[in-house]
């Protein structure tokens, strides 16, 4: 279905105006290894899965900090996450991890 932004806005202006807006917007760290398999996060976490095992903002910009030292994550990114992080909280990333996490999810097969 083709639609223009203009007729877009005059049929549905509250959907229009939460896209402009960004009132629901949330940062997804989507990852596909070239051999086709998804991405396991067990094996190689991203950003997000150490955000998501932080409790507060300050322990996230720590983390933050550390994997942009070590070379893991590139400064434009670092920046963009900590922004993130100041104008949106920690739990924009994910709920938070709880202990027993991955055992859960990659021994018992649970949903966590």
């Amino acid at each position: 279905m083709d639609i223009s932004w203009e007729e877009f806005k005059r049929k549905y202006p509250n959907l229009a105006r939460e896209i402009e807006e960004k009132t629901m917007c949330i940062s997804i760290g989507g990852i596909r290894w070239e051999n086709g398999e998804n991405y396991d996060e067990l094996r190689n976490p991203d950003v997000v899965s150490f955000l998501r095992r932080c409790d507060t903002d300050e322990e996230a910009y720590e983390v933050i900090d550390y994997l942009e030292r070590r070379g893991e994550i590139s400064r434009e990114y670092a920046e963009s996450v900590r922004r993130q992080v100041r104008e949106k909280g920690v739990r924009s990333f994910g709920s938070r991890k709880p202990m027993g996490y991955y055992l859960m999810k990659y021994y018992y097969g649970e949903d966590v």
